[in-house]
């Protein structure tokens, strides 16, 4: 099945492109209308500049806003340069707000201001509200499109509210109870209207029990929130219950995968880029990574003054110098992976900043259960390569190497939460290069002690 709609969607790929080259624009704008919106912003990716411009021009106005807000930064940006202003301005005003919004963040400010003058008064006292929310709020993610009724209407006259206003709203799933200031008084689902008698009021199915964000909350809150009562929408209050607005499930998606983007780039010791890897220049890109790895350099710099200080004890031993890169690695690993499980499970939820004691003593075991299988490894990789004293400094040091950096790595990002910093910071190789310096100062001081002491 699935090769046949793979065949059929590429006779209409080329279908298509024979229309594009012969002009005829009515049987493109026929055809596009039978496509999902996903499917017509992939295919405009496709194209050259002047063909994407063309044809974006003669898609019907009621999906072209739509596909413009799958499109990419780069090719928005593409398509405005390439539409005239009051093209410009009809796409602005059938976006919907949170869309227009976040396409207002990406913009240089210039440009942002000269998209702001082609607003109508409305949606440009609308598009000011939202943009002045602070950024990564959750102000910032919602529309002021839903509907709203009133506690002492009937079933049947909110039913009829939902009819005239639904088509503007970003969603029906919810539909929200007002009084008349606006202060919020219920959430319910549009089953209730549907099921409810058409002459009860509406406050007679009315439960007074919602979930709700502020406005000033972080966005990362959202998608807690959300995945945690498993809701469609949330509706975001000012300070006084006020209704501003309502964040959905799209908007909560994008945040949840831009929020892991970021902590994968964190966790690799790279600042995060604030758009995606092809639209991100050569220059970007070696500013978000030239730090770190300066940062790390110097970190490392400590591992070779502990070596230059154990340079005796390494001579006396040779078989010693053997041994570093596998111990080191162990441990940095070790700590790296409990770092990766401490960030993680912070992220989601499943575990608190105040758990940090018991989550402690849980990897004390954890890390002496590894450290003890990866000793014997060691010991015994020991012995046959330098003998027994060799063989115990080995063990010994990779019990308390794999301990240490496992309870380094399972520690750090409480302590970064504690001082409110992202988790994410504690990347791998930050890690792996605080264990280095802790395994060998170890190392060498299980070495001399066993080689000068014993």
């Amino acid at each position: 099945m699935k090769d046949i709609d793979n065949i059929y969607e590429n006779i209409h790929i080329q279908e298509l492109k024979e229309l594009i080259n012969h002009k005829k624009l009515a049987e493109v704008r026929a055809l596009f209308s039978e496509w999902p919106v996903p499917d017509i912003a992939e295919f405009l990716l496709q194209l050259d500049k002047p063909d994407m411009v063309l044809l974006f021009r003669v898609l019907p106005r009621r999906i072209s806003s739509e596909v413009f807000s799958y499109l990419k930064t780069e090719n928005r940006n593409e398509l405005l340069r390439g539409l005239s202003d009051e093209e410009t301005r009809n796409l602005l005003s059938n976006l919907r707000p949170d869309d227009r919004t976040n396409l207002f963040e990406e913009l240089p400010g210039q440009a942002t201001q000269k998209l702001l003058n082609l607003l109508s008064p409305e949606d440009l006292k609308e598009a000011r509200l939202l943009l002045g929310y602070p950024e990564e709020s959750v102000g910032r993610l919602m529309t002021p499109d839903y509907v709203a009724i009133r506690p002492q209407w009937t079933v049947s006259q909110g039913l009829q509210q939902i009819r005239e206003k639904g088509k503007d709203s970003e969603t029906l799933n919810v539909i929200y109870v007002t009084d008349a200031n606006w202060k919020l008084l219920d959430a319910l689902e549009l089953h209730s209207f549907i099921l409810a008698a058409p002459d009860n009021l509406v406050e007679q199915i009315m439960d007074h029990s919602f979930v709700s964000l502020s406005a000033f909350d972080d966005r990362e809150e959202a998608v807690y929130v959300m995945q945690k009562y498993d809701l469609f929408a949330l509706p975001v209050l000012d300070s006084e219950g006020v209704l501003l607005g309502v964040v959905t499930f799209d908007d909560v998606m994008d945040v949840a995968e831009e929020e892991a983007t970021e902590d994968f780039h964190k966790g690799a010791a790279v600042a995060p880029l604030k758009s995606s890897y092809p639209e991100t220049s050569i220059w970007d890109l070696y500013r978000k990574r030239i730090g770190w790895l300066l940062a790390l350099v110097l970190v490392n710099l400590i591992s070779l003054e502990v070596i230059a200080s154990y340079q005796e004890i390494l001579a006396s031993a040779i078989a010693l110098a053997f041994f570093m890169p596998m111990l080191i690695g162990s441990g940095g690993n070790a700590g790296a992976q409990s770092a990766t499980l401490m960030v993680r499970a912070l992220a989601t939820g499943d575990i608190e900043g105040k758990q940090w004691f018991k989550t402690m003593l849980r990897e004390i075991l954890v890390g002496a259960s590894l450290g003890l299988t990866m000793g014997i490894a060691g010991l015994i990789l020991g012995y046959f390569r330098g003998g027994y004293e060799i063989a115990v400094i080995v063990g010994l040091s990779m019990v308390a190497l794999v301990m240490v950096a496992n309870l380094i790595g399972v520690l750090m990002p409480f302590l970064l939460t504690r001082l409110r910093f992202d988790p994410a910071v504690a990347s791998n190789p930050l890690i792996m290069s605080i264990a280095d310096v802790i395994g060998l100062l170890i190392y060498f001081y299980i070495s001399t002690w066993i080689l000068v002491n014993v």
